[in-house]
């Protein structure tokens, strides 16, 4: 039996969990073990992670293009494939900074075979009313697989060492694989032009605005994703017994919050206007970013409840920009449209890990909270920005509507 609509949906979001199941390893073991063990500075350790979306950036324009010219759910097959088997590698083989680069980037490889691609088959096998809620629901379930992740590979690596906890989500993967094998078979708008010719895609403004935007806010949430762990290692280190909470905990809680936080987020996108429910979500993340910056050498439990809001201000906007760059996308060119965004987001996402790892180096080392103020600053950026984007999209359409008053 092939699924169809809402069990489709259900079922491509427990696929796409397992798939996340490897997504945060390398920053969730990198403190308490990489660090120390390899002897890496920040810079070179937020490069490590990185890698990950460097790996992506570089394959998703090709893979999820390609879905334009056969059924995604071939992709996400073989993309889930490379995926675990990467993490397994790294387990198994990974014993510096140099083998970890390359090897975690082939991960970020097939993960660009997974999570796009994935999208893909999903909005090619739903009706369009069904549309911006799948797609939010699909994109909201990215938080709870990497709070799994977090979860997972911390709670593994603590008990039976840290390659036993890629041996062990490596597994998650698998969970795709299988639900490729009951999607119904769908043949694509074919398009008359080159794979990697993302011409259309650059003359659609308004889905443009929002691939940029995308791009800002994976530079903010992967820099915080990348180092929340060794951040809250920091503090519990600087405050021992007051600090409460371990950082599997902290790591874990906030990134569950994510999932409501993107659903809701597009919920007031829906209700209010997309570009305007985005604009303040951005600059509340920025502006929350800036004062944790500011308030650095605080008690645990004030960082804490900042570190909570800024939790869900962070990928509030994420299921908006998401199916505000489907909905915009033309039909024939959709793959290539999310191919753009991925490759805007995730290529980010790997300076933005890399880029507060530098600032943590610059401001005096992971455990002085100077270090620490200059990568809450650097994520801030993320946020601050985002808007400008928006706003130069929606630029030509007023232009239009003067032209047509006069």
């Amino acid at each position: 039996m092939k699924l169809e609509s809402r069990p489709l949906v259900a079922a491509m979001c427990i696929g796409q969990i397992g798939n996340l199941l490897p997504h945060v390893a390398v920053p969730a073991v990198m403190a308490q073990h990489l660090i120390p063990m390899w002897r890496l500075t920040a810079g070179e350790a937020g490069l490590m992670a990185g890698s990950f979306a460097l790996g992506y950036m570089l394959a998703v324009p090709v893979l999820t293009a390609l879905t334009d010219r056969v059924d995604a759910r071939i992709v996400l097959l073989f993309g889930s494939l490379v995926s675990g088997l990467a993490t397994l590698a790294f387990g198994l083989l990974a014993d510096g900074l140099l083998s970890a680069l390359l090897i975690w980037s082939i991960a970020g490889i097939g993960f660009a075979g997974a999570y796009m691609p994935g999208l893909k088959a999903l909005t090619d096998r739903i009706g369009n009313l069904e549309l911006s809620r799948s797609v939010t629901l699909y994109t909201s379930c990215f938080s709870l697989g990497v709070a799994l992740s977090f979860l997972v590979v911390q709670l593994v690596a603590n008990r039976l060492g840290w390659r036993v906890a890629f041996y062990v989500t490596a597994l998650g993967p698998l969970a795709m694989v299988a639900v490729c094998f009951v999607m119904r078979a769908v043949q694509p708008i074919r398009a008359s032009r080159r794979i990697l010719d993302f011409g259309p895609v650059f003359r659609n403004r308004t889905a443009l605005g929002y691939i940029l935007g995308y791009g800002t806010h994976c530079f903010e949430l992967y820099a915080f994703r990348t180092w929340i762990v060794a951040f809250w290692t920091f503090v519990a280190a600087r405050n021992g017994p007051s600090a409460t909470l371990e950082p599997i905990t902290v790591s874990v809680i906030l990134a569950v919050l994510a999932m409501p936080a993107s659903i809701l987020g597009n919920e007031a996108a829906i209700r209010f206007g997309r570009p305007r429910a985005i604009a303040v979500v951005m600059y509340s993340a920025g502006f929350l970013a800036s004062v944790i910056a500011i308030l650095i050498d605080a008690s645990p439990t004030v960082l804490l409840i900042l570190l909570l809001i800024y939790s869900i201000a962070i990928p509030a906007d994420s299921g908006a920009l998401t199916s505000g760059m489907t909905a915009s996308a033309q039909p024939a060119f959709r793959g290539a449209t999310m191919a753009l965004h991925s490759t805007v987001g995730f290529g980010l996402s790997a300076v933005g890990g890399w880029a507060a790892g530098m600032a943590i180096d610059l401001g005096g080392g992971i455990d002085k909270g100077s270090g620490w103020m200059s990568a809450f600053l650097i994520m801030a950026a993320g946020g601050l920005l985002g808007p400008i984007a928006l706003r130069w999209s929606e630029r030509p359409a007023k232009q239009d509507r003067l032209s047509v008053g006069k």
